[in-house]
């Protein structure tokens, strides 16, 4: 029984550790419009993606990490478009 009550534990910190990829995210996105400057994309375009990104790390400083993901794949779809 004190297996079973450890191995749950375990899974549910580990999964609450691992279940946000922010830093992820946006390092990805850091890569991608440093890729897109030296590409010739439109400055217009690659300052609106700067600035979801900016929102998105902000979120996720502010503990909204849900909100976080939601702009920086937005961010992510926008410049693989």
């Amino acid at each position: 029984m004190n297996k079973v009550l450890l191995t749950i534990m375990i899974v549910l910190f580990a999964s609450n550790a691992f279940s946000y990829s922010c830093p992820m995210l946006w390092e990805e996105l850091d890569y991608e419009i440093n890729l897109a400057k030296n590409s010739g994309m439109s400055l217009d375009k690659i300052e609106k993606i700067q600035k979801l990104r900016d929102e998105g790390v902000k979120a996720h400083d502010d503990g909204k990490h849900e909100k976080s993901e939601d702009i920086l794949n937005k961010a992510l779809k926008m410049i693989k478009s």
